[in-house]
C-alpha cells in the first residue's frame, strides 16, 4: 500500500479489503465511486457526494478491457493516473484502488454478471452488445470487493445507471446506488474523458447535442408530449451538423429502458453521436 499525500494507493484486492475492514471495525461507512480514470469535473462531483454521505471514499481508477468491444477505443482511452490521484485527493477521497487487469481477471476467468432482458440491448447495447455485460462484470466485483455502503454513478452514463440499479436489485447486493447530476462545460457539452479526442472545431461542433436537448425541453415545455415528434426535431437539429453523424436519439421508460410514444415524467431522453471518429453521449431525465 503507498500513500499520495494523505490518501492511500492499493494495488491488489487483499489491501483494499484489509483497510476497508478496518474502517468498518471501526463504525465508518464506506462510499464507492468506480472510474475508469482521467477524471474530470464530472468524476469529482460523485467525489464530493460520497465524502458528503459517507466517513470514507475509496474510488477505483480501472480502464476496463471487458467493457471494450473489438475496434473501439481500449488501447487510446486517455490516462494520467498521477492527476488523476491529485484530483481525488483534493476532493477528499481516502483510498484509490488502481489495479492491473491480471489482478482483476485471472488468465482462464469465464465468470461474467449479465442482466438478461433487453435492458442492454437497448441505446448503447444496440451498437455495444458486449458492453453492458462487462460493466455488470466489473461493478459486481467491485462491490465484493469494496464492499461499500454507498456507490456513486453519473447521469450522464444514464443506461449504466439504471442497468446497474437492476443488477444490485437482482442480485440483493443491499447497496444504495446514487445517481449524481450531469457536470456540463459552460458550453454545454456535457463533461467527458472522451472530449480530449476533440480537435477544436469538433469541439465546436459537438454543443449540437445540448442544443438538441435544449429544443427538446422547450417542444415539451410547449406541450408537446408525443415522443416521436420531439425525437424527429433533434435528430433534424443534430443532421444539420456536417461532423455529427447520430448513433441513436430515443425516449425510453426511465426504469426498463424500454421504447416509449409519450414522454411522461421519468422519461429517458438519451442520444449517442459521432462527432467525427468520437461517440459521445447525453441525455436528459423529463419532468
Amino acid at each position: 500500500m503507498n500513500t499520495y499525500k494523505n490518501m492511500l494507493i492499493a494495488e491488489t484486492i487483499a489491501d483494499v479489503r484489509a483497510q476497508v475492514r478496518e474502517w468498518k471495525a471501526a463504525g465508518l461507512t464506506v462510499g464507492l465511486v468506480p472510474t475508469m480514470g482521467y477524471l474530470h469535473e464530472g468524476h469529482t462531483s460523485l467525489v464530493d457526494a460520497a465524502a458528503a454521505q459517507c466517513d470514507k471514499v475509496v474510488a477505483s481508477v480501472f480502464v476496463n478491457p471487458t467493457q471494450f468491444g473489438p475496434g473501439e477505443d481500449l488501447e487510446a482511452y486517455p490516462r494520467d493516473f498521477d492527476r488523476d490521484c491529485g484530483l481525488l485527493e483534493e476532493h477528499g477521497c481516502s483510498l484509490v484502488f488502481h489495479p492491473s487487469v491480471e489482478e482483476m481477471y485471472a488468465p482462464d476467468a469465464a465468470t461474467y454478471v449479465e442482466i438478461l432482458d433487453d435492458m442492454p440491448k437497448q441505446l448503447c447495447g444496440k451498437t455495444r452488445p458486449i458492453h453492458f455485460r462487462g460493466v455488470c462484470t466489473v461493478v459486481s466485483k467491485l462491490f465484493n470487493i469494496v464492499t461499500p455502503d454507498k456507490a456513486f454513478f453519473g447521469q450522464k452514463d444514464a443506461q449504466q445507471l439504471v442497468v446497474i440499479r437492476r443488477m444490485v436489485r437482482d442480485m440483493s447486493y443491499g447497496i444504495e446506488i446514487v445517481g449524481c447530476p450531469i457536470i456540463r462545460e459552460e458550453d454545454g457539452l456535457a463533461k467527458s474523458s472522451r472530449n480530449t479526442y476533440l480537435n477544436a472545431e469538433e469541439r465546436q461542433a459537438a454543443l449540437v447535442l445540448s442544443r438538441s436537448i435544449a429544443l427538446a425541453k422547450k417542444l415539451i415545455a410547449d406541450g408537446n408530449r408525443n415522443a416521436e415528434v420531439v425525437l424527429t426535431a433533434m435528430r433534424a437539429l443534430i443532421e444539420e451538423e456536417p461532423l455529427a453523424k447520430i448513433d441513436y436519439v430515443s425516449a425510453v421508460d426511465g426504469y426498463n429502458l424500454q421504447p416509449v410514444e409519450g414522454l411522461e415524467p421519468g422519461t429517458l431522453v438519451a442520444m449517442a453521436v459521432y462527432i467525427g471518429k468520437t461517440r459521445l453521449i447525453d441525455n436528459f431525465i423529463v419532468e
